[in-house]
């Protein structure tokens, strides 16, 4: 994979909360949650109206997220554009 931050990744972070920051600060709605792998900071997806997790990358420059939803597995980095499935690894974590 051509992506040096894959090997850089910290999946031991912990997430921000269970629900998008940013919508709950704000009493907005998601459609799905993504976790920032530098900071934990839980945001929303590009199909949500905040886009909060996209919005976290191009703010603070944090590249690589994972999936916050039960049963999906990957990670994307917004700077190469390119994602991974996570196979045969421990669960993602999720929102409960």
């Amino acid at each position: 994979m051509d992506c040096p931050h894959f090997e850089t990744m910290r999946t031991d972070v912990a997430p921000s909360g269970d629900g998008c920051v940013e919508c709950l600060a704000t009493g907005g709605h998601w459609v799905h949650l993504r976790r920032c792998l530098e900071c934990g900071h839980i945001g929303c997806c590009d199909n949500s109206p905040g886009r909060h997790a996209t919005y976290h990358f191009h703010e603070i420059g944090h590249p690589l997220i994972q999936s916050f939803e039960p049963g999906e597995e990957w990670i994307w980095c917004y700077v190469d554009e390119v994602g991974v499935e996570i196979e045969g690894a421990a669960p993602s974590p999720s929102h409960p």
